[in-house]
């Protein structure tokens, strides 16, 4: 799917057949949470870190930290941005992650000590998720984000990516200056058009795709 296929999808899904994109959204995180169980089924006591934006792709990553503390999971959420800038289906996940409980961390991404406060959230975590920039994504990376990304990228190998790498365009598979380089990616309802190119796979991984509770083959037809 290009990125306008992703949107003409979703919009179908919630427009068209009535389901709202909470429903849309729980289900990409559950498939993640899942995907992450099985991973790290032989590690006693694993310890996974979620970096999250302000966005749909954001609220993913809140649905998995609900799913993984569901298990008994104590995974550190860290909001990538304003808070306030968190709305619709993402803020009501991140709602409910702080009514369970669950602190969020909120690092100034401005701030000159930004990789040392990144390494330390992230420091012993058997899995980093990337769960902050979506297929939307257009235009260079800022530089606060970018360093926050080269810094998660230096963290080592166990980064997953949700849905698409963050700063990975998703019709061309180029990095928008700058990109994760993920162990692997798990992506929603079809690959990506971008993922198919041979940039892509230092930065993808190996790529699984999972379902968000609708066939795409039963979606709107491509043009």
């Amino acid at each position: 799917m290009t990125r306008d296929e992703v949107r003409a999808f979703d919009d179908w899904a919630v427009r068209q057949l009535g389901l709202p994109g909470m429903v849309l959204m729980e289900n990409a995180g559950r498939s993640c949470a899942d995907l992450i169980r099985q991973k790290l089924a032989g590690v006693d006591r694993p310890k996974v870190c979620i970096f999250c934006g302000t966005g749909n792709n954001g609220g993913d990553g809140f649905v998995i930290a609900r799913h993984l503390l569901n298990d008994g999971l104590l995974p550190t959420v860290v909001l990538c941005g304003d808070a306030n800038k968190v709305a619709g289906d993402a803020k009501t996940n991140l709602d409910v992650l702080r009514l369970m409980g669950r602190p969020i961390e909120e690092p100034d991404l401005t701030d000159r000590s930004l990789e040392v406060r990144v390494k330390a959230l992230a420091h012993g975590a058997n899995l980093i998720v990337d769960a902050i920039f979506g297929t939307g994504l257009k235009g260079e990376v800022s530089p606060p984000y970018a360093r926050l990304i080269d810094t998660i990228n230096g963290m080592g190998d166990a980064i997953l990516a949700v849905d698409i790498p963050s700063g990975l365009d998703c019709d061309t598979g180029r990095p928008l200056g700058v990109a994760i380089r993920a162990a692997g990616t798990v992506t929603f309802v079809a690959v990506k058009k971008g993922f198919l190119s041979p940039e892509a796979k230092p930065y993808t991984g190996d790529v699984t795709v999972v379902s968000i509770g609708v066939d795409p083959r039963l979606g709107p037809a491509k043009k």
